[in-house]
């Protein structure tokens, strides 16, 4: 897999799966436009990847606000001149059990997790159309698929891109554009910490999972990385599901 002379737009991507994802696309050649809403963090990402040898830009950036998306998409093509892959990752969990949550919490979850991707993708697609080429990546969940409880938003948000990723796919193929999703499981992130802290929880999630071992966001970023890679040419409107095996059951 080869990404040399690429650029990418990650958001999310200060800190676990997004970073990773960042820091593999970087790994691979690409040049990185980190995006998050804590720039210091994203430096330091942005650090990271230049220790690799790579380009990097931070650019602080609320996916549920046009203005702010508008101005990552235009500085990254002047410090780049190119936009090749979108990996939409910025997303809450937004976790409460459905009878106590208000209208508030619900909005909130489905505007970062799924009108974000909308904004950023229909922002970032008028370049990909003039290039006529682009790989445009969104991170779903197996949430998506099957139910969780307390995650009713999220749930809806999740599969709502993955359906999202199907409808799109069948647009810009003609356009030379390739949408995809990636469906993770139970990956070790800050937004999973406390249930996998909880020795009784994490028995019961480790129970779903075949391989027996909870996910790395590494195992996101390589992912992530191949279906942003001339490997994956022949593949779109496919959500590819790293779970170690949750599904499978």
């Amino acid at each position: 897999m080869n990404l040399k002379n690429k650029v990418a737009i990650v958001t999310g991507a200060r800190r676990g799966i997004g970073k990773a994802i960042a820091l593999e696309l970087a790994k691979k050649g690409a040049s990185v436009v980190v995006s998050d809403i804590n720039l210091e963090e994203q430096k330091q990402v942005v650090e990271e990847i230049k220790n690799l040898g790579q380009k990097a830009l931070a650019i602080k950036a609320d996916v549920t606000r046009k203005k702010e998306i508008n101005s990552m998409i235009e500085k990254t093509i002047n410090e780049f001149g190119q936009i090749d892959i979108l990996v939409n990752n910025a997303g809450i969990s937004g976790l409460k059990q459905f009878e106590s949550m208000t209208e508030k919490d619900w909005d909130k979850v489905l505007d970062i997790n799924l009108k974000g991707v909308f904004l950023c993708t229909k922002t970032v697609l008028k370049h990909m159309i003039q290039q006529k080429s682009g790989r445009i990546i969104s991170i779903a969940s197996i949430a998506g698929k099957v139910g969780f409880r307390g995650a009713s938003a999220y749930c809806a948000s999740k599969a709502g891109i993955i359906n999202f990723t199907k409808e799109l796919a069948l647009e810009l193929a003609p356009k030379n554009i390739n949408v995809n999703a990636i469906a993770p499981g139970i990956i070790k992130t800050k937004m999973t910490k406390d249930m996998l802290e909880d020795k009784e929880q994490r028995k019961g999630l480790m129970q779903s999972i075949p391989l027996n071992r909870v996910g790395k966001p590494e195992d996101i970023g390589k992912a992530a990385a191949f279906l942003a890679s001339s490997d994956a040419d022949y593949i779109t409107g496919h959500t590819l599901v790293v779970d170690g095996g949750w599904l499978a059951q």
